[in-house]
């Protein structure tokens, strides 16, 4: 249970008591993404859905709204730091990193951020009101995701993204990756388009970062949503 409270403190804006936690913990807590991600999946599908019937676009912008509230625009930082590294850095992986680490915020952030938010909302709005329990595993699935990340890259630095690595196993991967083929299976096949979406984010951070840090875990949580919603309204 402290596991999950701590990743409902990490992921989420939720007002929960303090517990207390060592390095361990908060490690171990990487298990509970998927299960913090229902209740950011709670927290867009509700308003999406009272006030779609009302007016579709009224309705995405509500669900829009719960996305950023309950997530507090964290994951939204990272695909910022990630936008300016790479736009940046030119190939320069040190000078990317130190791009990433500037707290400021340049133009490649304000224009990634800015789509991300037009894209979810314009892919809300095209959502159909029998996909609501899709749209309540879209968060979900997405946790996931920084499971395998974790597990197959290797960390850029000493920080957020390698304080996971001794928390979580292949077998914690492996049992996450068949909830979502069963999730799939029973709501909507096109969340299989999970297991390409995250390898790709995967292998591009290899590519272009060379491993894994806590922006890339923010930045591929994003794209990986996007990527779903992506595939619920073209594959309903």
């Amino acid at each position: 249970m402290k596991g999950l409270i701590l990743a409902l403190q990490f992921l989420t804006r939720l007002p929960l008591p303090p517990v207390k936690a060592d390095a361990g913990d908060f490690a171990r807590a990487m298990r509970w993404f998927p299960v913090a991600g229902l209740v950011v999946g709670a927290a867009v599908a509700l308003p999406w859905w009272a006030l779609a019937a009302r007016d579709p676009w009224l309705g995405a912008l509500a669900g829009l709204v719960g996305w950023v509230a309950i997530t507090g625009a964290l994951h939204l930082d990272g695909l910022g730091d990630v936008a300016d590294g790479a736009g940046a850095a030119h190939g320069d992986r040190a000078r990317l990193s130190a791009v990433m680490a500037d707290p400021h915020v340049g133009s490649f952030a304000v224009v990634a951020i800015a789509l991300q938010l037009f894209a979810k909302l314009v892919l809300l709005h095209a959502l159909l009101p029998a996909q609501l329990p899709a749209l309540v595993l879209v968060p979900v699935l997405a946790r996931i995701a920084p499971i395998g990340w974790t597990r197959f890259l290797p960390p850029l630095h000493t920080g957020l993204g390698s304080r996971f690595r001794e928390g979580v196993g292949r077998l914690h991967l492996i049992a996450w990756s068949i909830a979502a083929i069963l999730a799939a299976a029973l709501f909507a096949p096109a969340l299989l388009a999970l297991f390409l979406a995250a390898p790709l984010w995967g292998w591009w951070l290899r590519a272009k970062l060379g491993g894994i840090s806590g922006d890339g875990h923010g930045a591929g949580i994003e794209l990986v949503e996007t990527a779903l919603l992506l595939a619920l309204v073209l594959l309903p």
